[in-house]
């Protein structure tokens, strides 16, 4: 399991709704900062890419 996880600088560090990452060798890693021991996704390095990819482009942004 990773070692290094990390928010997102836009998080806010009081708020809530925050999932951490980590960078792990078949990708990246997933999981709710509020339950941190309830467990993580594992993403592959094409799918973490893509996620990122529509992430970058807005696909996720709140409207």
């Amino acid at each position: 399991m990773p070692q290094q996880w990390r928010k997102s600088r836009r998080s806010s560090a009081s708020g809530p709704d925050c999932v951490e990452i980590a960078l792990i060798r078949s990708g990246a890693a997933v999981r709710d900062s509020k339950n941190r021991s309830g467990g993580a996704l594992d993403f592959g390095a094409t799918q973490w890419g893509r996620f990122l990819g529509h992430a970058k482009a807005g696909a996720y942004d709140e409207r």
